[in-house]
């Protein structure tokens, strides 16, 4: 968590802050010189303070809030002991609710005189470009109701601004019966729990700029709350006199976020010393998951109240000294994309310990300085965190956290690649290489769509089995809301949506490559039996890879070290024009109201991204090893091993998926295998599928290698494993007897493939330089004669200079070395 500098400093002891409003303007109190209360703002843009009103008695202030002309100020305030005796009254046994006029200072109107404690809100319109013809302000009252008052004001003599008819404003009640209630500052909205037969139900109210609310959504919660209890959550900073025992407090909240979440948090009261429980209501999922932590010792008393964070994509939870829970609540079926630190780990230490208070937008007030701050998840800690922890299911949790928050995506992947780099051996749960390609594509995008979440996949684990030290959870079906109004926008129609996803119980709608697999498989048998599709449907699908690579090259504009995407690589292209091809009809069958343009560009974006992050993860590599692409040495370097290791690890992540590689990838990788395995190793990994042989690959060994002895076996042994079509050709470009014979057995057996015996009408013609070695010659005689009789089969595809002749020198040569003369 990032804590901002506080926003008010300590200048009087007395000094408290009382409301935070939806623009960020803060309203203080204070006592001055005189012992008067004096109300103060803090303009959060031109972080200037300025005064707005002063009480000229020692009066307690409950609440407080200004409209957004600062016209007008609503305060409810209580004598204070000392001012109470003076007037018999006992504390807290009157309560004004005043609506005072300070543009400039004029009158004062009494709202509320009652025996019940009364807070106050202003309603904040949408936009603020222009003021509204009439102010509204929420009055919550003790006695369990709310009520909505319309304000009309005027103004008078230039600037001055009063109230219309002080003496009759309209209200309207808004909620009643409640038993909790929570104000949202940022979205202006109020969710009210109410009791129906001792069953809590969540209701929530929406307020809009055109003076109307309404009920949006009411929802069951599974939780147990008192009918005389009474809650209230972001009415202003709450001040607490027991911090003491904040422990023995329920607490509730609710949060969203702009991607259609609605989560509930509720931790009862404790009754254990040794382990607290608490729950959260994923209902834009379905279900809800009860979290039970250990505690520690006995002796750790909890004196302190737990806190929820709303933080974005995730909410945390924090107990000050004992732990800090952080959940992923954009995907939290799996534990291990959130993270749990025990009270001895040092990011636990570094949160403040005192009491906190959690408002509205990530706002965090700590009760004991009184300092208010804007809690943030910060980068650069969870980066190193990322390099220093030894936990799996850690680095799970923290790898997705940093991308999610990421404000700079470049330099947190080449931070991050740098740590696969130099740990890509030290995880066991999980494919580091294959949840980061996987994750960083995802994020790439997500922000482009709503929905995507549900058909693009976010990790590469589907299972999670592992405990997690400290924490146990249970996941249970649950209610989902249900809708009060039929037209939705911004986030309610992504709320609905997410919950019509979930009452649909659709098959997971996750994209994967099991298709593209199929077809790419058929493709290449098709290829080799000779049978092709039609050239249109090829071309299409060429045409689809040469897309991404454009669009992959116009992002990245900086040379590249590896020597990547400098081949056709006939079979990575297919692949990759595969997969735009499924994936935009697997967005376009999914995405409804979404332009075909815009969904083609983000095919090209995500396949582009996951190709880009392979070329990043190799040209790290390349540069902190400093090798060079064309340079090979007899005996492999201590880098080179290693970047093949690496080579290795990206082909296993990418293959279990059928991920497309870069162009040119199996060569580079293959190139490499060749200095670094000894040669049985070597054939090994070519038997077993690992190094492909390419055509290129092939070629640059053959001309940069030597025909030393143990050369002449590497290069026959990858000889006699390529495909016929390819080794023919490599055959002319290796000069060598063991390369001639080749040739001559290949030409050897295309011409007796339909070979007759004719009978023979004469003894064999010697020719004066022939050599005495009956069987040859009467074979060289017949090759001899089916070349005259049948010359296409004479016609060799590449090899015009091979004949009946070629075939006996290379036999002849043959033998000779086989005899050792």
């Amino acid at each position: 968590m990032n804590k901002q500098r506080g926003i008010l400093e300590d200048n009087y002891e007395s000094l408290r802050i009382l409301n935070v409003e939806r623009n960020g303007n803060i309203i203080y109190t204070y006592k001055d010189d005189k012992g008067n209360v004096a109300f103060g703002l803090y303009d959060c843009r031109t972080r200037q303070n300025e005064h707005l009103y002063t009480f000229e008695k020692d009066l307690h202030v409950i609440s407080c809030s200004i409209n957004s002309e600062r016209t007008l100020l609503a305060a409810s305030l209580v004598h204070s002991a000392k001012e109470g005796r003076k007037n018999e009254l006992q504390p807290g046994s009157k309560c004004l609710t005043l609506l005072v006029e300070i543009h400039p200072v004029n009158n004062v109107k009494v709202l509320k005189a009652v025996d019940s404690s009364i807070w106050v809100q202003f309603l904040y319109p949408q936009v603020e470009s222009h003021p509204p013809p009439e102010n509204h302000l929420l009055l919550i009252s003790e006695e369990k109701y709310i009520e909505k008052f319309h304000i009309h004001v005027i103004q008078e003599d230039g600037n001055k601004v009063v109230l219309r008819d002080s003496g009759h404003l309209p209200r309207e009640r808004v909620a009643e019966d409640f038993v909790w209630a929570q104000w949202d500052m940022s979205e202006q909205r109020l969710y009210y729990i109410v009791l129906k037969k001792s069953r809590s139900i969540l209701k929530c109210i929406q307020f809009s700029a055109n003076e109307k609310f309404n009920l949006m959504f009411e929802a069951p919660l599974d939780i147990t709350l008192s009918a005389s209890g009474f809650e209230l959550v972001n009415f202003g900073c709450d001040d607490l006199q027991d911090q003491g025992n904040l422990s023995k407090h329920l607490t509730l909240c609710v949060f969203t976020n702009h991607t259609g979440s609605l989560c509930v948090c509720y931790s009862p009261k404790f009754d254990s010393w040794e382990k607290i429980t608490y729950s959260v209501f994923y209902f834009h999922k379905g279900h809800s998951k009860t979290f039970t932590a250990a505690l520690g010792s006995v002796d750790s008393l909890v004196t302190k109240g737990l806190t929820f964070l709303n933080l974005d994509y995730y909410v945390a939870v924090y107990l000050p000294g004992h732990f800090f829970h952080l959940l992923n609540i954009q995907h939290p079926d799996l534990i291990c994309h959130s993270l749990f630190l025990t009270g001895n780990n040092e990011v636990v230490d570094m949160l403040p310990h005192s009491p906190l208070q959690s408002l509205s937008g990530s706002l965090v007030l700590d009760w004991c300085s009184g300092k208010l701050y804007r809690a943030l998840l910060n980068q650069s800690y969870l980066l190193q965190f990322l390099w220093n922890t030894q936990l799996d299911c850690e680095k799970m949790a923290v790898l997705h956290c940093v991308l999610s928050c990421g404000r700079d995506p470049r330099f947190l992947e080449a931070k991050i690649i740098q740590w696969i780099s130099e740990n890509i051996s030290t995880c066991h749960s999980f494919d580091l290489i294959q949840e980061f390609i996987i994750a960083s594509s995802y994020w790439s995008i997500y922000p482009e769509t709503s929905n995507i979440d549900k058909l693009l996949p976010y990790s590469s684990v589907l299972t999670w089995n592992t405990e997690i030290p400290g924490i146990t959870l249970v996941t249970e079906e649950i209610t989902l809301p249900f809708m009060k109004v039929h037209s939705f926008k911004g986030y309610w129609e992504k709320l609905n949506s997410n919950l019509e996803y979930v009452k649909c119980s659709k098959p997971c709608l996750l994209y994967n490559n099991s298709m593209v697999k199929r077809e790419w498989h058929s493709l290449i048998s098709e290829e080799k039996t000779g049978r092709r599709r039609s050239m249109v449907y090829v071309r299409n699908i060429f045409d689809n890879a040469m897309k991404v690579i454009s669009n992959l090259e116009a992002r990245n504009l900086e040379p590249r070290l590896t020597p990547l995407f400098q081949e056709e690589d006939y079979h990575q292209r297919l692949l990759i024009g595969l997969m735009v091809s499924e994936l935009r009809e697997h967005l376009l069958r999914h995405l409804q109201g979404i332009e075909k343009k815009k969904i083609e560009q983000m095919v090209l974006d995500y396949i582009s991204k996951l190709l880009d992050l392979i070329c990043q993860i190799l040209e790290t590599s390349w540069r902190t090893h400093h090798l060079h692409p064309w340079v090979l040495h007899l005996r492999a370097s201590a880098a080179e091993f290693t970047v093949f290791h690496i080579m290795t690890r990206i082909l296993e992540a990418t293959m279990s998926l059928f991920l497309p590689l870069p162009p040119g990838f199996h060569t580079l990788h293959t190139i490499l295998g060749v200095h670094c395995l000894p040669l049985h190793n070597l054939l090994h990994y070519i038997d077993s599928g690992v190094l492909l042989l390419t055509e290129t690959a092939v070629i640059r060994l053959m001309k940069d290698l030597d025909n030393s002895e143990n050369n002449e076996k590497l290069k026959f042994s990858i000889i006699v494993r390529l495909p016929p079509h390819i080794g023919q050709k490599i055959c002319r470009l290796w000069d060598h007897p063991m390369s001639s014979n080749i040739i001559s057995r290949n030409h050897v057996k295309q011409l007796l493939l339909n070979y007759k015996k004719q009978p023979q009408s004469s003894m064999i013609d010697k020719s004066p330089g022939s050599v005495e070695f009956l069987p040859l010659n009467y074979f060289i005689e017949i090759l001899t004669d089916i070349e005259s009789s049948n010359q296409a089969l004479y016609a060799f595809e590449g090899h015009d200079n091979v004949d009946a002749k070629f075939v006996e020198e290379a036999a002849l040569k043959h033998t000779t070395m086989l005899l050792g003369l």
